[in-house]
Formats: structure tokens, C-alpha cells, sequence
């Protein structure tokens, strides 16, 4: 079941009504509901996977307790919370990582031969976010960061949450966690929120992600080799289709909880109006990179030390996170391109947080900001070509293409193509309504507008586009596949 799906518009409200009109009485019976219906929206899609969400949700939960319990009596916290790591380490590499690795020995050993029975694992969907949210627990229970919970009802939403569970946020125990320990109020507001953030998602996957998909698919996967200027569309455009579908997922998910009074982590605030790399690390998948810093860079010892230790550490975080996007060499050195444009700033010194809002005060960007953001998206947009490629033969032939000359003279002759153009269209409308929105969680707040009515007929419009515009299963998200 994906969110772009008529199965999820029946489910989501079915949901609703039940969690509180039948459920609010009883706090344990509400979250025990969520937890049924979470079950019934990830086994919708392979009910063969519960059993292992399931078991990492139990493990986890008791070694919380037996952390506790053996508290000050020498090293035996530390070795419950260790093997609790490995052991959700151990089932998220054998899923996800074990074909990658017999791949690579057999290359690297021909003569062994690959011509016998391969064990070809199904990926569970979501594992990488549920894993590191329940190795999260695990950690913040050993340093004291939570106390655990005995609750089981509750630490079981907190792990199984639909609208978080298959593409996150990778929510923090001690955020999430107490959310669920304590009773819920319907809050009339915060559910407008909520469903303008699921309208804004949306638009976001359907019209932006799914129209750009398109040409881009068509142009990675054509059978002969595409031009130069073809290529620096669709790696432009793609740009648009991740963060279309990737936040889009993330507001949808967002939204639906503001739904039953849960606030998840907000995961995307604004990454294209970057002026550093940096700072684009620090408006995208926030969940994910802060979850990095917290559980892998400050432990290694983050930006104390000598520069040469913090390229390393930077190397490492960004290795990891290829690693954890994917089992493939594509991803590896795409989070290794992302730590080479981090190493300027690191000799520099010159890495102060960015502002929250963008151009707060001003209508427009001043040149010099605006030259810097273009300059940030281009970079990020060249990494995104080992992302997207299925090989790192691939991606070399994308990049000894692009410097052709005809590259830049034809680019702009693509704009005009009935493909690209409502492609350039909607991702426009998806910027310009993010930059006059800049200052709010959701653009589709529309306070400035006096007028009800003239409110909803935009809703409407959109609606109706996305209507229009999707198909009745849905697309997959592309972070489905991690």
C-alpha cells in the first residue's frame, strides 16, 4: 500500500475514525489499534516480513529492559546494548547486503565460477529505517538518554507507525517514544495541518516526481547512448524527481500523523535554496543525517582534533550513508563525491549554520546568494548520476558525455519538448511556491489569502491535478527500495 494509492485514501480515514471514535477511550486499546493497522499497511504489501518487524521491535524493547535492569553492575549494559546493535546490523546486512557481497567475491574470483544457484534475498521494505530507529532505542537507553519503557503496546507503535515505517522520518526514541506513552487530544487545527502537508506531499510525487520520471527513465535506460545535452536534462530533472518523491513521502507521512495527534521530525526544510554543500547536508533527509551525527560522527570524536581526523570522519559518515542507501558501488561513491565537496569547508573553517529561513526579510535573493544556491544544486544534481545509474560504468559514460560541445549550444532546445516542458512547469511551480512559502512548515498555507473560498478552489485545483495526473495503484516511491 503506498500513499499515492486508492487502497491508502480508503485506509487513511477508515483509520481515522476508528482510532477516535472508537479507540480514545482507552489509551493501551489506542495505540494497540495503531499497531494492528500499521501490521495490516506493511503486510499489505509482503505478510511475510511482519514476523521480522516484529521480532526486531521485541528485541529491542527487552534489551532496553535488561539494559536497566543491569545497570552499575559492571560491563554487562554495554554487552546487551552491543549485541542488540549486531544483532539488528546482522539481519539489515543480511538482507540487504548479502547479494552485494557474493557479487563482489565473485568478481573478484572468476575461477570460482557463478554459474551455480544463486540465493536471490527479497529486500523487506522499510528495514533501513525501522532498524536504525530501533538501534537508536537501544542506544539512548544505554546512555541514559530514556528511560525504557515496560510498555509494550507503546514501544510497538513507536516502532511500527505506518505513516513513518517504510521511508521515515527515522524518528528518535525520545521524541517519538513518550508521544505514545501519553494520552492524545484531537486537535482540530493540527489536523488542517495535516492534511494540507498530504495534499503539499502529493503534488510534490504525483506531479513533480512522477512527470519528471518519465523522461528521465527514458533517457537512463534507452538502448543507445544519449547526447550530452539530453543527459544534463534528465540529471537535472531527476534533481526534481528525488526531492518530489522523497519529500513528498515525507509530508504524506508527516501529515497523516499530525492526523492522530502524533508530530514526527520535520526531514526536509528547503535544500534547493542551499548556498554550501553543508548546508544542503543539513536541510535533507534531516532525519538520516542527524541520526549519523549523533550515533557515528560525535562518537568517532566529529570535528575535535586535527583536520585530517575530521575529513575522516567526514569519509566515514558519508560512506555509511551510501552504504546504508544501497549495496552497490553507485552509492559508495556517491557518498564518497559528497565528502570530497565537504573538504573545502573543513580546511576552511567556514561551516556556520545556515539560517532557518532563506533570504529571511527579503523578497528576493541578493546575486551573490543566488549564485551560490545554483552552484550547490549543480553539484548536487552531478552526484546524483552515480545515484541514478545502474553502474559505475554507467555513470563514467554519463560524465565523459556531458562535456560535449553541443551540451549547453541543445540544452535549452529540450525546454521547449512537450516531455520536459510541463516536467520544467511544475517543478517551477513547486519552487516558487516554496521560496513565497519559505517561512512556513507547509506552502499551501495560504494565510495571506482573506478569502475562504478562493482557499479551497486552489485545494480543489490541486486535487483535481493530482487526480488527473496520478494513476489509481500508484507509483512506487523511490525510497522504497531502501
Amino acid at each position: 500500500m503506498t500513499f499515492n494509492s486508492l487502497a491508502y485514501a480508503i485506509f487513511l480515514p477508515s483509520v481515522f475514525l476508528l482510532y477516535w471514535f472508537v479507540f480514545n477511550k482507552n489509551l493501551k486499546h489506542q495505540n494497540l489499534f495503531i499497531v494492528a493497522a500499521s501490521c495490516l499497511f506493511y503486510g499489505w504489501w509482503d505478510w511475510r516480513f511482519l514476523g521480522l518487524l516484529v521480532f526486531t521491535a521485541i528485541c529491542s524493547w527487552g534489551s532496553g529492559i535488561l539494559i536497566d535492569r543491569y545497570r552499575g553492575k559492571g560491563k554487562a549494559p554495554g554487552r546487551i546494548c552491543l549485541l542488540n546493535v549486531l544483532l539488528n546490523l546482522s539481519i539489515l546486512g543480511f538482507f540487504k547486503y548479502f547479494g552485494f557481497f557474493v557479487r563482489s567475491f565473485c568478481s573478484l574470483f572468476p575461477e570460482i565460477g557463478s554459474d551455480g544457484p544463486v540465493l536471490r534475498i527479497i529486500l523487506p521494505v522499510g528495514i533501513s529505517f525501522y532498524t536504525f530507529q530501533a538501534i537508536g532505542y537501544t542506544v539512548d537507553v544505554y546512555k541514559g538518554r530514556i528511560a525504557p519503557t515496560k510498555d509494550l503496546a507503546a514501544f510497538l507503535a513507536f516502532i511500527c507507525f505506518f505513516p513513518q515505517l517504510v521511508a521515515g522520518p527515522i524518528e528518535r526514541s525520545t521524541s517519538l517514544l513518550p508521544q505514545f506513552q501519553h494520552k492524545r487530544d484531537f486537535d482540530g487545527s493540527a489536523a488542517a495541518d495535516g492534511l494540507r502537508l498530504i495534499l503539499w506531499g502529493l503534488f510534490k510525487k504525483v506531479v513533480v516526481a512522477d512527470t519528471c520520471a518519465r523522461y528521465v527513465d527514458s533517457v537512463f535506460n534507452a538502448a543507445q547512448p544519449q547526447p550530452g545535452s539530453a543527459l544534463l536534462m534528465a540529471i537535472l530533472l531527476f534533481s526534481f524527481q528525488i526531492y518530489g518523491d522523497f519529500s513528498g513521502y515525507s509530508d504524506i507521512a508527516i501529515g497523516s500523523a499530525r492526523l492522530f495527534g502524533i508530530r514526527l521530525i520535520r526531514n526536509f526544510n528547503l535544500p534547493f535554496f542551499s548556498q554550501s554543500i553543508p548546508e544542503f547536508w543539513r536541510r535533507w533527509h534531516i532525519s538520516l543525517t542527524t541520526w549519523l551525527r549523533d550515533y557515528v560522527y560525535l562518537p568517532l570524536g566529529g570535528s575535535h582534533g586535527s583536520r585530517l581526523r575530521t575529513i575522516r570522519n567526514t569519509f566515514i559518515v558519508f560512506l555509511a550513508s551510501g552504504l546504508w542507501h544501497g549495496a552497490d558501488y553507485t552509492f559508495i561513491v556517491w557518498g564518497a563525491f559528497h565528502a570530497v565537496l565537504f573538504i573545502p569547508a573543513i580546511l576552511s573553517g567556514k561551516r556556520r549554520l545556515p539560517a532557518d529561513i532563506p533570504a529571511a526579510g527579503r523578497f528576493l535573493p541578493g546575486f551573490p546568494d543566488l549564485a551560490r544556491m545554483c552552484l550547490t544544486f549543480l553539484l548536487v544534481s552531478l552526484g546524483w548520476i552515480f545515484f541514478r545509474s545502474d553502474s559505475l560504468a554507467q555513470s563514467w559514460a554519463v560524465f565523459c558525455r556531458l562535456p560535449a560541445q553541443e551540451t549547453l549550444t541543445a540544452a535549452y532546445k529540450l525546454f521547449l519538448l512537450p516531455e520536459t516542458r510541463m516536467c520544467s512547469l511544475w517543478a517551477a511551480c513547486m519552487l516558487l511556491l516554496e521560496w513565497t512559502g519559505r517561512d512556513r512548515e507547509c506552502p499551501l498555507r495560504f494565510d495571506r489569502i482573506r478569502t475562504p473560498l478562493l482557499r479551497y478552489v486552489i485545494y480543489t485545483a490541486i486535487v483535481l491535478l493530482i487526480i488527473y495526473t496520478g494513476e489509481p495503484d500508484g507509483t512506487p516511491f523511490i525510497y522504497f527500495q531502501f
